[in-house]
């Protein structure tokens, strides 16, 4: 018989965790997914060792048209529920920086955890079964696969958003929110590297490699991590969490190394060691290449005696006071997350239940809910799937 209390499109990180719940309150449960593999995105996420959460978990990390919605769920699952789980099934983990889990070993051992527990709790997962067509009929759910037909009472869709298309990403999501009726944002790659206009392009083609602690500002909004230059444009840390917050056509204002006042070691350099080139006292901090990139070659050259209280200002600001207009980003190629998404006003806050259609439910990346990098997101994913699956 294909009837099932629960039937979950998208084996990921959110209908998994959502499935283990159903399974646990002995709801007949049903996972597919088009894939041939369960779970690609985990096996993937940080460098293969699955940046799984964060100490730090709070809402305010969080980019919505509605900043409130994420706090229930986050608030009853919280990153420590998520830890414990972990630990019971004693996979060992270490923190990164700033609050970052990640798995000793590999991504493959959350995966792993999540399909044990997923067969603890007797849910069945079905692989390669692309979804034709979902119709509603007297309070069912009817879906079609190339190869099948199912029905169930309760319909959750946890099939993501449009990252990383080469991992099976799609917009089915939306299209079956819209199909019933509910409001969908406008979508945009989020966690994402920019490229660089070709004058840019060209003054920086010789730093790709390059890494360099910075401070990077949009919006009013501020990260203070790493920035990696490439040869298509900026990414690392910094950059990807700006990315998110940036509009099309604004400018990034950069300080790099904001933990040296580079200003007043200039001045005592210049005091203490006057006959030094600027590119020795330079030296011991940026990397020799972004120097060159920044800086006039004659100013570099020059004694620091030489050099005038304003000018060495002006020479500060090249690498204090850095404002670049990136061309793009790189799109939904390399985005971690996808921006926007599903109205979260079109559903209950406590059970991810559409308040217009009821027994259909979203959760996860599929909906208007993204957060920061560094585990924010598989955190978002655990919070929402548990608490569908406490109501499906």
């Amino acid at each position: 018989m294909n009837h099932f209390d629960v039937i979950i499109i998208g084996a990921g990180a959110a209908g998994l965790m959502c499935a283990i719940e159903s399974g646990k309150r002995k709801k007949k449960t049903l996972v597919l997914d088009k894939a041939n593999k369960a779970g690609k995105k985990i096996l993937m996420s940080g460098g293969g060792r699955c940046n799984f959460t964060n100490y730090a978990i709070a809402p305010e990390k969080y980019i919505s048209h509605n900043p409130h919605f994420c706090k229930s769920a986050l608030k009853r699952f919280t990153q420590w529920d998520f830890i414990h789980l972990v630990e019971k099934h004693g996979i060992p983990y270490f923190e990164k920086t700033l609050g970052q889990l990640f798995c000793e070993n590999k991504a493959h051992d959350i995966l792993t955890m999540l399909l044990d527990e997923c067969k603890a709790n007797s849910v069945l997962i079905q692989l390669k079964q692309s979804i034709k067509n979902i119709t509603q009929k007297e309070n069912l759910f009817n879906i079609q696969t190339e190869t099948s037909n199912f029905t169930c009472d309760s319909l959750v869709i946890a099939c993501g958003g449009l990252s990383i298309p080469s991992m099976g990403s799609s917009a089915l999501g939306y299209h079956i929110a819209k199909q019933f009726g509910l409001n969908v944002y406008p979508t945009r790659a989020g966690l994402v590297p920019f490229t660089l206009h070709d004058k840019d392009k060209l003054q920086f083609s010789d730093l790709s490699g390059v890494s360099v602690a910075c401070e990077v500002r949009t919006n009013g909004q501020r990260f203070n991590e790493m920035l990696l230059f490439t040869h298509r444009g900026l990414s690392g840390p910094s950059m990807l969490q700006i990315s998110s917050y940036w509009q099309p056509g604004e400018p990034l204002n950069i300080e790099l190394i904001p933990a040296l006042n580079l200003l007043e070691t200039l001045t005592q350099n210049k005091k203490n060691t006057p006959n030094v080139q600027l590119m020795t006292a330079l030296k011991p901090h940026y990397a020799k290449s972004l120097l060159f990139s920044f800086i006039d070659e004659k100013h570099l050259n020059s004694p620091l005696k030489h050099l005038e209280l304003n000018t060495l200002s002006h020479i500060v600001n090249k690498l204090k006071k850095w404002e670049v207009k990136p061309n793009n980003t790189e799109g939904y190629r390399t985005a971690e997350v996808t921006l926007g998404g599903v109205d979260c006003n079109e559903l209950s806050s406590k059970t991810f239940e559409a308040k217009k259609v009821p027994g259909l439910y979203f959760i996860g990346e599929v909906l208007d809910v993204t957060g920061w990098l560094g585990g924010y997101n598989f955190q978002w994913a655990w919070s929402s799937g548990w608490a569908a699956g406490q109501a499906v």
